[in-house]
């Protein structure tokens, strides 16, 4: 056996599970999303995937400061002009920092292609909030029966009622979403669901009333379609943000408007509020 072959190899193998841990992180839902339906991709929750991308990044260095050493030669001749004089900023190696500070640079400033890429990932993880939903607060799950009841304004006996008669069972009030989805075998989301009575079903051209609380992924929704989903006349809307002193662009998400004006969604939602409750 080789020890250099050993390590090069090792290198090319961590590199190649590296990019594909990579790309599953590049695409995976936000934490609070996946927690709060249990996503898992061939197997693996997300803190899993995130738990082998690092391990496999210090097997990686760990390969790559062995094949440097076993490299040198060949690397510092990389770092040599033409007289065979050991130089770090050759041309070469001028490029390459040049390259790197680009990358760098362009992302911190946010500035395309770099914010586009970054920005099709977000697409991603989006797409992923809307296919398996949010919760009602960051690590929802994690919170007792009673807390959750506290927090989501829901009444505690009415929701134990609601989970005995939808046959899940928990052993106590201080009991975790978490804790009461693993004995049930699903997740806080549809033990969540559990405990909300059905909804009245809306008559043909019915709108639903607007809410009187921010809900999760209130900053994804395009003002123009959220004003549609409740019924609300948009140029009022428009003309509530303008008394404001908010410049609204309809096709733009509330995040974007609220970025753009140095504000807060849910510092919007309480204005589209107050002109729904206006009606």
């Amino acid at each position: 056996m080789s020890i250099r072959r050993i390590t090069a190899l090792t290198m090319l193998l961590s590199f190649i599970l590296l990019t594909l841990t990579s790309i599953i992180l590049y695409i995976v839902p936000e934490g609070r999303v996946a927690y709060w339906s249990a996503w898992t991709m061939m197997g693996l929750s997300k803190p899993q995937w995130g738990d082998v991308h690092i391990n496999l990044g210090f097997l990686f260095l760990a390969a790559a400061f062995l094949h440097l050493y076993y490299n040198w030669k060949p690397m510092t001749a990389y770092m040599k002009n033409r007289a065979r004089e050991l130089k770090i900023f050759t041309p070469n190696f001028n490029v390459a920092l040049l390259i790197t500070l680009v990358f760098t640079i362009g992302t911190l400033v946010n500035i395309p292609p770099f914010s586009s890429i970054l920005d099709f990932g977000t697409s991603f993880k989006d797409a992923a909030a809307d296919k398996y939903g949010e919760p009602p607060y960051g690590h929802a799950e994690l919170s007792s029966l009673t807390m959750f009841a506290k927090r989501t304004s829901l009444d505690l006996e009415e929701i134990k009622k609601q989970l005995t008669a939808a046959n899940i069972t928990f052993t106590g009030d201080e009991q975790t979403l978490l804790e009461i989805a693993k004995t049930n075998n699903t997740t806080p989301k549809v033990i969540y669901q559990h405990m909300q009575k059905p909804q009245p079903q809306l008559q043909a051209g019915e709108t639903p009333a607007f809410p009187d609380e921010p809900f999760p992924g209130l900053g994804r929704k395009v003002l123009k379609e959220l004003c549609e989903t409740y019924g609300l006349e948009l140029t009022a809307v428009i003309g509530a943000f303008t008394t404001k002193g908010i410049s609204a662009d309809p096709d733009k998400t509330l995040k974007q408007i609220a970025d753009k004006n140095d504000s807060a969604p849910h510092a919007l939602f309480e204005i589209i509020h107050e002109v729904a409750t206006a009606k």
